[in-house]
């Protein structure tokens, strides 16, 4: 990006304004209608996928808001917000005489749900998606256990009704990878613990996003919903063992599937 490039150098991002107002309409494109509130998520999602991509660096300075909102061709009023929802999941910070600079990579929000939609805009870092499955396989595991132990009839009757819909619609579209997301945050309300609750949004960002990621040059590498409905079983037989276990091979089979297709990628 030149944008990008020209913020990382200290310059302002109106250098760039042969590029940035074409992929500001991109973005624009790819998020939801309703004026402000649309144009604001277009210029948060302009330079948030730049600052998680690694494009603007941390430690990069952002030029002023004047200078950068001319340059996106957007009001001072949107660019000025867009920073406050960078600045809410910890991408950047201002400072009186200082400006707003981009922060180190430790105080990013990683599992916020845009932020993860960020990171997944381009080609993701190979490290942080084997991150982000080493989570996956060291809390998902467990909430099926507890699903197995604690769930209702109907916890299990939204597991089914969401495989179901998998089934039906398949990965390959829009409904099916939201019944996808479904099925995990079915999964998570068995285990009836708040706390884990917390995580739906984040794990249901996730499964979707590397679901997308796994299909962007070619059909998945194989059908998952086998791998879910072995989890339903044993969540259903009330075994924890089995569900634990189940899962854990849903994981790994979806990061085998991942690391394929990465290591498919040029470049």
């Amino acid at each position: 990006m030149q944008a990008a490039q020209a913020c990382r150098k200290g310059e302002p991002m109106d250098k760039a304004k042969p590029e940035g107002p074409d992929q500001l309409a991109e973005a624009l494109a790819r998020t939801p209608r309703g004026s402000g509130r649309r144009l604001r998520g277009a210029v948060a999602h302009y330079l948030g996928s730049a600052i998680v991509s690694g494009q603007i660096a941390p430690g990069a300075k952002l030029t002023g808001e004047i200078a950068n909102s001319e340059a996106l061709n957007v009001s001072r009023s949107a660019y000025r917000e867009a920073v406050q929802v960078l600045t809410a999941k910890g991408l950047v910070a201002s400072k009186p005489k200082d400006g707003t600079r981009v922060m180190p990579r430790s105080n990013w929000n990683l599992l916020d749900p845009l932020v993860l939609t960020w990171a997944f805009t381009g080609e993701p870092d190979p490290g942080f998606v084997r991150d982000l499955f080493e989570l996956r396989a060291l809390v998902e595991p467990g909430i099926a256990r507890l699903a197995a132990e604690r769930r209702s009839k109907e916890d299990l009757a939204a597991m089914k009704a969401a495989l179901a819909a998998m089934r039906q619609h398949t990965l390959a579209t829009e409904a099916g990878r939201t019944a996808d997301r479904e099925f995990h945050e079915a999964l998570l309300r068995a285990a009836g613990n708040e706390v884990l609750m917390s995580l739906a949004a984040s794990i249901g960002s996730a499964v979707n996003l590397t679901t997308q990621y796994k299909q962007r040059a070619r059909a998945l590498p194989r059908d998952p919903i086998p791998d879910h409905a072995r989890v339903y079983d044993a969540v259903a037989a009330g075994d924890g063992d089995g569900a634990a276990a189940a899962m854990q091979a849903l994981v790994d089979l979806a990061h085998r599937d991942t690391r394929e297709v990465m290591d498919q990628t040029p470049g």
